[in-house]
């Protein structure tokens, strides 16, 4: 897979891990909820979505985050002139020396966060961007739901009941979020059901490419599967 191909889904694994590291780096500096939120000046609901690795928190609310926790200048290190291009015409450009190669290896199956969840969650977001650009597509998953209360195994029926609230009220959030009653919505979900076959196994597929691992760098071919890499030190 080519970068395009894969790179929605390696983003948003990717934004999961710099909301875990922030919520690790606060809680080793021993600060809470309440004043790290005081001190960047957000609700401590936004500083919870960072933490999740929401991506609908701005980058600035993700920046002041980082600067609480002295981390901004890893920020910093990309806006500033060591990660610029070089100019045309320069003498950088004419320079017969190769310009340093940056890489990062990724390895998602190395990762905190499970392929398995990650891919349920990617699922899941894209369900709920179809439901809200359709509406209809509420009712047929509240119709799906309906079928398996009335013939599907009792042991989810809880599960079952609550999403004919989330589904009612279209409170995505419950489902969209790192808690683990959010893991089990998203193990008995109707929503998904909704999602074109052809979507579907794009998602599939992208999450697939992940267990390879991948090798970023600042090259032209800026992302390529780790297995192109086995020589490396």
């Amino acid at each position: 897979m080519n970068h395009t191909d894969i790179a929605p889904i390696l983003e948003r694994q990717l934004l999961l891990q710099l909301g875990d590291r922030l919520k690790q780096l606060r809680k080793s500096q021993g600060l809470g909820t309440v004043e790290v939120a005081l001190r960047a000046n957000l609700t401590r609901n936004t500083l919870r979505s960072i933490e999740a690795g929401d991506p609908s928190p701005s980058i600035g609310a993700y920046l002041r985050v980082m600067s609480v926790l002295g981390v901004s200048g890893e920020l910093a290190l990309l806006a500033g002139d060591t990660m610029q291009a070089t100019k045309k015409g320069s003498a950088a450009a004419r320079s017969l020396r190769p310009a340093p190669v940056v890489q990062v290896r990724f390895l998602a199956e190395s990762a905190r966060h499970r392929l398995q969840d990650l891919q349920s969650l990617a699922l899941h977001e894209a369900a709920v961007g179809l439901a809200k650009d359709d509406p209809t597509l509420v009712l047929q998953a509240e119709s799906t739901l309906q079928h398996w209360l009335e013939t599907g195994d009792t042991r989810s029926a809880s599960l079952w009941l609550e999403w004919q609230q989330i589904l009612k009220a279209q409170s995505w959030r419950k489902v969209l979020g790192r808690t683990r009653r959010a893991q089990q919505l998203r193990q008995s979900s109707p929503l998904v059901t909704i999602i074109p076959e052809p979507l579907r196994l794009d998602i599939l597929s992208q999450v697939s490419a992940l267990k390879k691992g991948v090798v970023l760098n600042n090259t032209t071919e800026t992302l390529e599967s780790i297995e192109n890499y086995k020589e490396l030190p």
